[in-house]
């Protein structure tokens, strides 16, 4: 096997015909994994061509064969990113990186060792006179950045952040609190350094000003740009209940938070205040390791409005029987303590929803909701020219639920608006068309979604609730509008990939016995 061209242009098709029908025999759409030394390959027989990639998705490595192939296109089952099988090009997020592409020969080579692969950057070149200045640390900026590069911007690229590292895996903190900050960095730092990303950490942007094109910085220092992007996600919503300022309050938010809260957390009491995806990750993170756990939440169930009830139960006995107590339908109403501290050795968490961090915008003209999000259109374009937004700042129009208006917190989401956003500061018009598509962890299982299913009216239940494998379908107006799943990959990977096409899921479909359509 040899590496593929970046174009990923294939030599004849006809001795790697040969080859895949002798080692895997696979007819039209179908996958097989082989080993080629140390390295797992994915064999593709696609739309009567043969095809060879890196068998293991570049965000977390989970093995590809298990994903769903969908014309030239495989999805990861686990979270949803997506490679395309000619060249390993990643055309879909979570993740930076492409996979390994290679040109299966009769001779294959006993010595691979990629399992993933940097689309080919140009760097930065002095002379350039163009500046683009990327507010926020997440994932937005940082592929807004790479893809920049990937497409021949030469210009200089300015990533400022108020947190203390380069951008992270910021999902894992609620998952593993005590994790290092080395083995989250989404890139190493000799990374921006290469290709010529200048990266200031600890620096927070307080105002812009469009008229001159500049930003401040809360040192008051000033910095120009041609281009700018919002990518400066959410806050946690703080209590104001009385004794929320009290010492042994927390708030998870950065790395530094999480930190703090796993070593104030062990062997303590835990109160986790708001039922939300990261208070119960956070709640079964630490049902093993403090005194005791405790979670209030304000619905019957923890998820409810976005999953339903039925798994909002199953999610909290599992958690119950981890000797997690919940006191829900209910809320804090105070907080007591005593010398400005909590007055039981209890560290009290806190959940209870995001604020948009658009703070900075307030009279720059920049158009925001009433929640604060800044309004893009598709194209990732404020209502101000050469100022763009992207991630869970944002109120954009999506696709699949005929270009309504959303505000979506999801990691990949925020990914798939980076890349949209860049292509159109280079003119090359694209528009964000990624489906929804978030994973949540309790206690080692996890629960997978895609789509988007406010307003559904219906859900239907295949599996087994009391043997927590399932999957569920959203149902409004007789269309699958989201699925979820436990245990029952890869089916959200491929309703995904099928609402990425733009077909149209039905009721009937998910009411009916054969699942087949789903490859599961």
């Amino acid at each position: 096997m040899n590496q593929c061209q970046e174009t990923g242009q294939t030599e004849t098709q006809e001795e790697v015909t040969e080859l895949v029908c002798q080692e895997a025999d696979l007819k039209d759409g179908q996958m097989k994994e082989v080993t080629v030394g140390d390295q797992k390959v994915l064999l593709v027989h696609s739309e009567g061509q043969y095809s060879a990639v890196g068998g293991r998705c570049s965000h977390y490595g989970a093995p590809l064969i298990k994903g769903t192939l969908v014309g030239d296109r495989v999805r990861c089952p686990f979270h949803g990113a997506c490679f395309n099988v000619r060249n390993g090009d990643i055309e879909d997020y979570p993740g930076l990186d492409s996979l390994p592409c290679y040109k299966v020969k009769w001779h294959l080579s006993q010595s691979l060792t990629a399992t993933k692969r940097v689309k080919e950057m140009c760097s930065v070149v002095p002379d350039v006179k163009h500046t683009i200045l990327l507010i926020g640390g997440g994932p937005a900026s940082l592929v807004c950045a790479e893809t920049l590069r990937q497409n021949c911007y030469q210009g200089r690229i300015i990533i400022i952040t108020k947190d203390s590292v380069p951008p992270f895996d910021k999902p894992k903190l609620s998952k593993a609190l005590n994790v290092e900050s080395s083995s989250i960095l989404l890139r190493p730092d000799d990374f921006y350094q290469r290709y010529g990303m200048e990266m200031w950490t600890k620096k927070e942007v307080v105002s812009v000003n469009p008229a001159k094109k500049e930003v401040k910085m809360s040192d008051g220092t000033l910095q120009r740009y041609d281009q700018l992007l919002i990518a400066t996600g959410c806050r946690a919503r703080p209590l104001t209940c009385p004794g929320s300022d009290l010492e042994g309050v927390k708030l998870l938010q950065s790395y530094e938070d999480a930190k703090d809260i796993y070593s104030s957390s062990l062997g303590q009491k835990v109160v986790v205040t708001g039922a939300s995806f990261i208070g119960m990750e956070v709640a079964s993170y630490f049902s093993d390791k403090a005194a005791s756990v405790a979670m209030v939440g304000t619905t019957q169930y923890p998820f409810e409005r976005t999953l339903g009830s039925e798994i909002g139960q199953l999610s909290m006995q599992m958690l119950e029987e981890k000797n997690v107590k919940f006191h829900m339908n209910d809320r804090v109403t105070e907080i007591r303590g005593e010398n400005g501290k909590v007055s039981l050795p209890a560290i009290i968490f806190m959940t209870d929803g995001v604020i948009p961090n658009s703070d900075l915008l307030a009279g720059s003209e920049v158009e925001v909701d009433s929640r604060k999000a800044v309004i893009v259109d598709k194209f990732m374009r404020t209502n101000v020219p050469d100022i763009f937004a992207a991630g869970d700042v944002t109120s954009f129009p999506l696709t699949i639920r005929g270009d309504q208006r959303v505000s979506i917190g999801h990691w990949q989401m925020s990914h798939a608006h980076g890349r949209v956003a860049a292509l159109n500061m280079l003119k090359k018009s694209t528009k964000i068309e990624s489906v929804p598509f978030f994973w949540t962890v309790l206690l080692g299982k996890s629960i997978r979604y895609a789509g988007y299913g406010e307003g559904y009216t219906e859900i239907i239940f295949k599996g087994k609730m009391e043997e927590r494998k399932f999957l569920a379908f959203y149902i409004k107006d007789d269309v699958v509008v989201a699925a979820a799943s436990l245990m029952f990959d890869p089916a959200v990977a491929c309703i995904a990939e099928l609402m990425a096409r733009g077909q149209i899921l039905t009721k009937a479909q998910a009411q009916a016995e054969d699942l087949s359509w789903l490859q599961i």
